[in-house]
Formats: C-alpha cells, sequence, structure tokens
C-alpha cells in the first residue's frame, strides 16, 4: 500500500548552507512567512527544470519522440520528435496551429512509423486523441476521438488500423487510488461501482470509436496480441481502486463481446503481454502493494488458460518491474538491483539472463517506472527512456547498449545543488540491506550533522537515486545541514521475492531492525549527531514513522504523512482494503491479533517521540481518522503532537501551497525539536 506518486515538484533546493530558523512557542508569524518566502524562491529555482513524462522510440530505431514541459514550464506539455541521427532537427507536434500550448501527453508512432499519436486536453481539459504525422511539413495535429471520460494508456494496434485507450466514460473522478476520493453520500454501493475502466478503440480511417471489453469488468492493462485480433488484460469487477488487487487475466478475440477467463494468480498481476506467435501471455506476478509499483517475478501462460504458469526468472536476488517480448521470442528486462536500475536479455527458453546496462539511476518519469520504449529492428534494439538520478536531471537517453547516451539536452541550463550521495550497504538478521546517504551542503567531515531518515512508501517499493526524491521532496534537506537517509528494508524490492515478501505478518518490526541498523552503519563511518537523528515517512512511511515512536527512543522526533495508526478499524475505513489480505492471510475479523500485532495503537502508551501528522483531507488511502486518532492518544498522554488536514487534498497532494507547507511544517518540527546545542 501507499507509495506516493508525485509527477511535477513543486519545491527546489536553496542555494548555500542556510538553516531555517526555529519556530518556538509564543514567537510571531514573522519567521514563518520568511520561510514561506523562501520556499517560494525555490519553487522558482526548481520550476527552471522541464519534467519529461515519456520518452518513446518508432518501430525501425529511426526516431525518438518525447513528451516535455514546454517554454512555459509546467503549466504546459509538449510532444517533440526528432531522427536518432539528426537530434538537432526536433519538431514539436501541435494539437494547435498556433503557439497555444495544451498539456499533451503519451506520444506513440504507428507501426510504420508515418504517424505520432498522443493524448491532449487542448479542449476544456477533456483528453482526446490526436494524430500528427512524422513527415512533410509540420502541421496541425488532427483530432481523432469524442471522449467525455477519463482517457489514458494509448496504444496503437499492431495492423496500424487503430487506437486504443483505456476509457472511463462520465468518470466521477480520476482512476486512481491516489486520487482524492469523493463524498460517500447516499446508497454507497452504488456510488462505489459507478466508475468502470474500459478499454475503447477508434479506427484511424473514419474516427468511429467503440468499447470493447466488458461493463463488468474493471480493466487495469491491457496488450494487442502481434495479430491485431485479441487483447490481454488484467481485469477484476468494480471498484477499480479496491479490486486491483485481486485482479485476474483475460483475453479477448475482438470479434466476440465476452472475456475468456486467462489465470487467477496467487499475488498480485500486472503488465500482461502476447507472446510473437501468440500462444503464451506473459506477466508479473508477486506481492505488490499499490497499482502501478510492478514487481515481482515473470511469468507465462498459454494464451487458452491451458497448463501450469512458467516463471522465467525464479530465485533472482533483484525485482523485475518491466519486461518486452522481442522478435526472436526471447525478453528484455528492466529491474531493481540493490538499489539502483540495471536492463537484461532474457532467454525464455533457458531462464538464462544477461545484464546490459545498469546505472545508479532511476528510469522512468519519476522513481515509480521501470518502463522502456523499444524498437523492433533486425540490428539489435534501439531503446528509449527517461533517466535521472542523484546528481543527475531528467533527460532523455537513447541507443543501443553499446552506444546509450542522453539525446535531449532540456535541462543542461537548470543548474541546481544536487546533493552527494553514497551507496550505503549492511548487514542484518541474515539480510544484506541496501540505502542511499544524501550528504549536507558544505560537508566538513570534522562537524557533526544531524540526521533525517526516510522511509518509502509500499512496503513494496524501493528508494532509487532521483533528483526529486518523492514523499517529502527530501533531496531539499541536505541544502539545510541534514545527512539524508533512504533505507530499503526488508519488505521492498531489489531482492527478489523472499526479501519482498519479509515482512508478511510483521510490519515495523523486522524492517524497523533493520532500518535502525543501517542508522548505526551510517553513524560508525560518517559524522553523525546520534542525539539529532528524526524519521520522516509518507503512506506505509508514515506508518512506520507512527510505529517507531512506540518502540524505540532513538528518535528524537517523527513526521507521519498519510499514515496509518490503527490497521484494524484502518481496514473498514479506506478505499483498498483487499491489499492487506496478501500480508496477512486473513481479514482482521478473522484474525484480530496479528492487525492489532502491527499496529502503532496497541504500544501507544510507550511512546514519548513528538510526532507531526500531515494528511490530506480526502485521502482514501489513509483516511484522516487514522492520524486524528494517533494526534488524540498523543494530546491525551502529553505527548508533542500537531496534525494538519490538508483541504481537497487525497493520497498524493496536487496544489503547489500544500506541497510548500508540508515542506514548511517538516522543517520546522525537527528544527524545534531537534534544535543544534
Amino acid at each position: 500500500m501507499l507509495y506516493r506518486y508525485i509527477f511535477l515538484i513543486v519545491l527546489g533546493l536553496f542555494t548555500g548552507n542556510t538553516v531555517l530558523a526555529q519556530k518556538q512557542n509564543g514567537e510571531d508569524t514573522a519567521n514563518a512567512s520568511t520561510l514561506r518566502k523562501q520556499i517560494a524562491q525555490f519553487v522558482k529555482q526548481q520550476g527552471k527544470v522541464k519534467y519529461i513524462s515519456q520518452g518513446v522510440i518508432s518501430h525501425d530505431g529511426k526516431l525518438v519522440a518525447w513528451a516535455a514541459d514546454g517554454p512555459e514550464g509546467n503549466s504546459t506539455h509538449g510532444i517533440y520528435f526528432a531522427p536518432v541521427k539528426e537530434n538537432l532537427k526536433i519538431t514539436r507536434v501541435s494539437a494547435s496551429a498556433g503557439e497555444e500550448y495544451y498539456y499533451d501527453t503519451e506520444p506513440e508512432f504507428s507501426p510504420d512509423g508515418k504517424q505520432l499519436a498522443f493524448l491532449s486536453d487542448k479542449e476544456d481539459g477533456q483528453n482526446q486523441i490526436y494524430l500528427a504525422n512524422t513527415t512533410g511539413s509540420p502541421a496541425p495535429a488532427k483530432k481523432l476521438s469524442n471522449f467525455k471520460g477519463y482517457v489514458s494508456h494509448l496504444k496503437w494496434s499492431p495492423d496500424g488500423k487503430y487506437i486504443s485507450v483505456l476509457y472511463v466514460e462520465e468518470a466521477s473522478r480520476e482512476p486512481s487510488p491516489m486520487a482524492a476520493i469523493g463524498r460517500k453520500v447516499g446508497l454507497i454501493d452504488s456510488i462505489l461501482n459507478k466508475d468502470v475502466q474500459r478499454i475503447a478503440m477508434v479506427e484511424v480511417a473514419t474516427g468511429a470509436s467503440r468499447q470493447v471489453s466488458p461493463a463488468g469488468l474493471y480493466v487495469f492493462e491491457y496488450d494487442w496480441s502481434a495479430s491485431s485480433q485479441n487483447l490481454a488484460y488484467t481485469a477484476a469487477a468494480p471498484p477499480g481502486d479496491d479490486n486491483w488487487y485481486i485482479a485476474q487475466l483475460y483475453q479477448q478475440n475482438l470479434a466476440s463481446p465476452e472475456a475468456k477467463w486467462v489465470y487467477k494468480p496467487e499475488w498480485q498481476i500486472a503488465l500482461p503481454k502476447w507472446s510473437p506467435d501468440g500462444k503464451h501471455i506473459a506477466f508479473i506476478e508477486g506481492l505488490m502493494s499499490d497499482q502501478g509499483g510492478t514487481g515481482g517475478e515473470i511469468f507465462t501462460v498459454n494464451s487458452e488458460g491451458k497448463g501450469t504458469p512458467k516463471n522465467l526468472t525464479p530465485g533472482r536476488k533483484c525485482t523485475p518491474g518491466w519486461f518486452k517480448w522481442m522478435p526472436d521470442g526471447n525478453m528484455l528486462i528492466s529491474e531493481f538491483v540493490s538499489g539502483s536500475v540495471a536492463i537484461s536479455s532474457l532467454n525464455t527458453v533457458t531462464k538464462a539472463t544477461k545484464q546490459l546496462w545498469q546505472a545508479d539511476a532511476s528510469i522512468g518519469a519519476t522513481s515509480t517506472s521501470l518502463s522502456l520504449s523499444v524498437s523492433d529492428t533486425k540490428g539489435g534494439p534501439v531503446v528509449a527512456f527517461v533517466a535521472h538520478g542523484w546528481s543527475a536531471l531528467p533527460e532523455v537517453w537513447v541507443g543501443t547498449f553499446k552506444k546509450l547516451k542522453p539525446f535531449t539536452k532540456l535541462n543542461t541550463e537548470a543548474k541546481l545543488p544536487l546533493p552527494p550521495a553514497k551507496n550505503i550497504v549492511w548487514h542484518n538478521e541474515g539480510y544484506n540491506v541496501q540505502g542511499w546517504l544524501l550528504f549536507p551542503v558544505n560537508y566538513d567531515p570534522v562537524k557533526k550533522y544531524p540526521l533525517l531518515v526516510t522511509v518509502h512508501g509500499g512496503p513494496a517499493w524501493i528508494a532509487t537515486p532521483t533528483w526529486m526524491a518523492p514523499d517529502f521532496n527530501t533531496t531539499v534537506y541536505p541544502q539545510m545541514g541534514y545527512f539524508v537517509f533512504f533505507p530499503n528494508a526488508r519488505g521492498g524490492y531489489g531482492q527478489g521475492e523472499t526479501f519482498t515478501r519479509a515482512n508478511r505478518r510483521d510490519w515495523g518490526f523486522g524492517d524497523l531492525r533493520d532500518i535502525i541498523a543501517g542508522m548505526d552503519a551510517v553513524a560508525a563511518k560518517y559524522p553523525i549527531d546520534t542525539s539529532r537523528v528524526g524519521l520522516l515517512g509518507w503512506s506505509y512511511g508514515g506508518s512506520q514513522a507512527m510505529f517507531a515512536g512506540t518502540q524505540t527512543n532513538k528518535f528524537k522526533a517523527v513526521v507521519a504523512g498519510a499514515g496509518s495508526a490503527d490497521w484494524l478499524s484502518y481496514y473498514g475505513q479506506n478505499s483498498i482494503d483487499k491489499w492487506m489480505r496478501s500480508y496477512f492471510g486473513a481479514s482482521p475479523y478473522d484474525d484480530p491479533a496479528a492487525y492489532a500485532k502491527v499496529s502503532a495503537m496497541t504500544y501507544i502508551k510507550k511512546t514519548k517521540t513528538p510526532a507531526l501528522l500531515l494528511v490530506g483531507e480526502h485521502d482514501g488511502e489513509s483516511p484522516p481518522p487514522q492520524s486524528l486518532q494517533y494526534w488524540h492518544a498523543l494530546k491525551e498522554l502529553g505527548v508533542p503532537t500537531q496534525l494538519m488536514i490538508y483541504a481537497d487534498e487525497g493520497h498524493s497532494f496536487y496544489k503547489p501551497e500544500d506541497m510548500i507547507d508540508v515542506t514548511e511544517r517538516t522543517l520546522e518540527w525537527f528544527n524545534t525539536h531537534m534544535p543544534a546545542r
């Protein structure tokens, strides 16, 4: 459960070694006003970084396209393409004849490379499919669709006759558990099942459209067969937010209105993909705590549902997160390896792998994706993807694996004080654990520095190098004199399924011991002031922050964003309760002791740790009553605490002013409760 997507970062980095003023009781609002001005300047500085949401390669490997911020910054997002061998000849694709910029996303080349399809919100914020030619003089793109609802996941059929999307007709909200939930009034069952995401396809020649998948199935991910006659998809009965965790594999012939069941997974399932010969469907299955946070092992199953699925990556000490069938029937995979990412080839017969590329970086627009775009060229694949790291701003990378390098130069002029980082490895209870340590600005090994420990969400997720560390934008804190530590404890990705499943029915115990062992390893090597160590996290990380205060006194203060204090009551309050079944094997109604064992409220009288609690008003994943319950207990017990509920926000925050406020409050909290001596 509970990791956070932040697609547009609204906080930048301070220049210089500025330490924020502490806000003591009785202090007037002057310091808060000054702080807000500093952060506003921060926003302006980081706003110079171009956000790149996607990079794609044409099937013949000759053209590359990307979606990135336009000249007006984050308020616009445009589509661009260029020949791979002449990357200075860049063409902007637009839904408009003029200089207007809209939010255009998801570029995809047609199979023959002569057209580029994309989504644009030109018409009153409603995404529609647009088509642009990649040959001849640039011209305004042609609108192809007339949807009324939420549109995403654009794909071409292999024969080039259709463009398909996932479509929620008359959607009441963005179809994501991260989005703010609506009001729950009226007959609740009807409200929950109102939005159904289906596959819709548009005929390129005529613009005629129809919804293909059955109305009774909520589709999450899908793929075309090479024949363009069949679709494979993961789906479940609505509602979508919750039932993703029990999704199954289906296939459907376009001549039939009915879905054909193929496979029921033991765990969660993602990325269904047809084999080139149409005889098999491959997918990733594993213990996943969030839709979109894909990680597990790669399986294939007979496309008719016959026989037993075959595991192609058993026992790997890494976590595949994406794959693509190649024309020869083998695969290209990208995976988390410890705290880094790698791309490898996979022989689907022998299961042998060969690493082709590895980097201390993140692949994808954010640190929550491992997707690539791969050509079908006979001379070997040409790939395109967005990459960024602790000290590298995002760019589109293009090339073969022998010559892979940045293709765009969108962020060469954005000069930011990116912090130095170290890969930290330690041992605990039989595990080799890994994490990342960011160094404070103007680091002096003679001085002692405070440490902030940032726990990632999930728990089935991972912290990889990124210039825009999620949750609290924690890459900013080194600029204020803090070490920042990102531990990848048991329960996360990067070391195989056994490691990912190691905290089932054990939240907050084994993983917290891994974190503390990592803190000790860092303190043994670097000048950490162990009397000034704080913990912060969002989602599952926020729950860990609540729980840690009841188990140890090592943290002088914690900040819990969108956390859960009582897993028993949480089960009945949140919008995605089915994710917990995979971790506990039963509901709290059948096994309440298992849920109570890992709940902060069970041990609440033990905590003396000051806690700041932050949550969105309409958070369906971590409802505000969970933070309210923890805050109420600390108030009654006399432990310093504050609770801030942000109006209209969901699990992910989208208002810049709220993100600024999160940063301001977090820094003030640690400065106040971990003052310099």
